[in-house]
């Protein structure tokens, strides 16, 4: 499980053709608190460590393996050698909570429709797949390439967020431009409360 709150940002160093798809990924995290096995949250997908070595920088790499319906469903197809992604590492229990809880398993591909700067935010609006859509609230909250948002108003399909500068910074999103598909997990309260009133319905 993880929270929305990207702790770095990692880089595409390679890709390599497999059975399955393996990424190696430069990071600031330390090499000696990374296990393998462990579970780290890219750009929005759960993903496990198959191996990791120290950087000469003090970061270190790790590699994942990506089947090929994951790549399908996500915008991991799309990775490239120097493409930068947002990184969290797994909750942990004691830790804080500053996000929602994220779970890694994307739902479905976003789009960025529109972007421009809101006094000292950037303003995006997305479009979010119409299956989705109607978990999607005003004031809710989204999971988008790994970062946890507050959704500001739902136009139908289209939802509109406000990023600060600080998560501009901090994250991938300050390179993001206009027609970039991106990683969509839903509010798991808000999938149970749309369950529960399908059942109420029947």
């Amino acid at each position: 499980m993880f929270t929305g709150i990207v702790t770095d940002i990692g880089t595409i160093e390679s890709v390599e053709l497999r059975g399955d798809t393996q990424f190696t990924i430069s990071c600031g995290y330390d090499a000696a608190g990374i296990a393998l096995g462990a579970s780290i949250c890219c750009s929005g997908c759960c993903l496990t460590v198959t191996s990791v070595v120290a950087s000469a920088d003090n970061g270190s790499r790790f590699t994942v393996d990506v089947s090929a319906e994951s790549l399908s469903k996500t915008t991991l197809g799309g990775w490239r050698e120097g493409t930068r992604i947002n990184l969290e590492r797994a909750l942990k229990a004691g830790d804080e909570l500053g996000g929602h809880i994220v779970s890694g398993h994307v739902d479905g591909v976003a789009e960025i429709i529109s972007l421009e700067d809101e006094g000292d935010s950037r303003r995006f609006v997305f479009r979010a797949p119409d299956e989705l859509a109607r978990f999607i609230a005003p004031k809710g909250s989204v999971c988008l390439n790994g970062t946890s948002l507050t959704v500001n108003e739902v136009d139908g399909v289209n939802f509109g967020i406000n990023l600060i500068p600080h998560t501009l910074s901090v994250t991938s999103w300050g390179a993001a431009r206009a027609g970039d598909r991106v990683n969509l997990e839903i509010d798991m309260l808000a999938r149970y409360v749309a369950r529960l009133y399908e059942s109420i319905d029947k």
